[in-house]
Order: C-alpha cells, then sequence, then structure tokens
C-alpha cells in the first residue's frame, strides 16, 4: 500500500472516530427520542457550543475527505507517488487530527491555519498528479 493509500485508510478511520466523538455526546444532549427519529423538525433543546463544534468539524471533514480522496486515487492510480506525496499525505492526515480539538476549543485564528495547511497538503497532491 502507498503511503498515501495508508494516510487516506487512515484518515477515514479517523472520521469513524470523529462521528463517535460527536454522536454520543449529540444523542445525550437530544436524547433518544429525537436522535432515533425521522428528524422531520428542529429538536427541541440545542446541543451545546462544543458538541455542535464537533458536529461542524465532522461535516467538515466529509467535504475535506472527498477532496483529499480525488488526490491520492489520482497520485496512486497513476503510479506517481513520492516522498514530496506522501509528506502531503500525512500532513493532510496531521492537520485534520490537530482540527478536531481546534474547532472543539474554538481556537481562532489557529482552526483555520490548521484546516489551511490541509487543504494546502491536498491542493499538492492534485498538482503533483498533473504535472
Amino acid at each position: 500500500m502507498t503511503p498515501e493509500l495508508t494516510a487516506l485508510t487512515l484518515a477515514a478511520l479517523l472520521q469513524a472516530v470523529q462521528f463517535l466523538l460527536y454522536a454520543v455526546p449529540a444523542n445525550l444532549e437530544l436524547g433518544p427520542g429525537y436522535t432515533m427519529s425521522a428528524r422531520d423538525r428542529e429538536p427541541s433543546k440545542q446541543l451545546s457550543p462544543k458538541t455542535a463544534r464537533l458536529g461542524r468539524a465532522l461535516s467538515n471533514h466529509f467535504e475535506g475527505l472527498i477532496l483529499f480522496t480525488i488526490a491520492v486515487l489520482a497520485i496512486t492510480l497513476s503510479d506517481q507517488s513520492t516522498q514530496v506525496t506522501a509528506a502531503c499525505a500525512w500532513t493532510y492526515l496531521a492537520a485534520r487530527v490537530l482540527y478536531i480539538p481546534a474547532y472543539y476549543f474554538g481556537l481562532r485564528p489557529g482552526r483555520s491555519i490548521i484546516w489551511a495547511v490541509g487543504f494546502a497538503a491536498t491542493l499538492l497532491m492534485l498538482l503533483a498528479a498533473l504535472f
């Protein structure tokens, strides 16, 4: 397995961990009546600010993971894995790990800087696949 595919696999597992980090407190706060429903209505109470941040960080990872997956597939399928693309993949993964507590604790501008590092690493992988 290429380093990029390893990083992608770990990023997917991180997504699962991130889901649990959000789902457990969200279920405790909203109760099973709402979380097990079809959610056709808004919940009767709001999530705490930190749990809501975990939910937004989870959504953000879903969005970032799509682009990162494309980058990894482009690199892997074109057999263009290099030390640079491997470093970019590990940088993306590290940024995603750091993003969770940065978002949870509301670190500004740290959270945005961490996000930008992960995004830039993904873009560099895409560019490497083209050139």
